[in-house]
């Protein structure tokens, strides 16, 4: 199995992924940016699965300082690293700036992960057969890349900020997976399916209260976190998807993206638009 490292928000699906990850004997790394929680979730995670060797690191993917703080960290301590699951997110927030001044979900959901792949594909090469998870989203289909406004500061919608970088998920796994060809390095996005857990809140925060009371009527209707983790374990260990790059999924199962996720004149500029961002040039 080897040594995942995943960047995640606690506890929600991404819990029981890493369980089945260290149920399989894998080194676990846990970069999160809220330490307490995080040591928490790996002391569930190790008596979950046996495996003592559940490793916190600090990780504020609003934070471009600890993106690099985290990667060289990783560089200097690890042999190899084998699978990445880029999970961490937030939805739905007001207009709010990361520590560089980037929109906060552009900046966490896309810049962050962005950047940390990029200065992890070294040992990534170093560790192939190796994998690269990007969690996206449904809303990714409802998408648009604002490159002429790519932080929204002329006109902010929390709801299209988020589907912005939802695609920005899909549209970064496509250009990676075409620069990782012949690398031994893969790559994949998926969506987990609407799952109960708390990434909602500030959505749920601005809601009108009878749609509340409609949400709390549909609840049961959602995956528990369980059932959420699986589309991500499926692309991070099955052996059926060795060599495979590039592909979008859901439920277990390879899925078409929308078309403005398949656009490869998108996907190269908003890979040049995020490396002039984040210094990657």
């Amino acid at each position: 199995m080897g040594r995942p490292l995943q960047t995640l928000r606690l506890p929600d699906a991404s819990a029981w992924c890493l369980s089945a990850c260290a149920r399989a004997g894998a080194r676990v790394i846990l970069a999160c940016r809220d330490q307490t929680r995080a040591s928490k979730a790996a002391d569930d995670i190790r008596q979950r699965s046996g495996n003592g060797n559940v490793v916190v690191k600090t990780l504020d993917l609003a934070s471009l300082q600890s993106v690099r703080d985290l990667a060289k960290d990783i560089q200097e301590t690890e042999d190899r690293l084998d699978i990445l699951i880029n999970n961490a997110g937030i939805m739905g927030c007001p207009k709010w700036q990361t520590e560089d001044g980037f929109e906060m979900q552009f900046g966490v959901n896309h810049l962050g992960h962005f950047l940390l792949t990029n200065c992890l594909l070294d040992l990534l090469k170093k560790s192939t057969p190796s994998r690269i998870v990007n969690v996206s989203s449904l809303a990714h289909e409802k998408g648009k890349i604002n490159f002429d406004d790519i932080n929204m500061d002329k006109d902010y919608d929390p709801y299209n900020s988020y589907r912005q970088s939802k695609l920005a998920n899909v549209l970064f796994t496509r250009e990676l997976a075409t620069r990782l060809q012949g690398t031994g390095v893969t790559v994949c996005s998926l969506h987990p399916g609407v799952i109960h857990t708390e990434l909602g809140r500030h959505f749920i925060a601005g809601m009108p209260l009878w749609k509340k009371v409609i949400g709390c009527v549909l609840l049961p209707l959602l995956k528990t976190p369980w059932q959420g983790a699986q589309t991500t374990i499926y692309c991070a260990v099955d052996e059926s998807l060795e060599g495979v790059s590039g592909l979008y999924y859901s439920d277990c199962a390879p899925k078409e993206a929308a078309p403005q996720g398949r656009d490869d004149a998108a996907a190269k500029r908003l890979w040049d638009v995020s490396a002039a961002m984040v210094g990657q040039e």
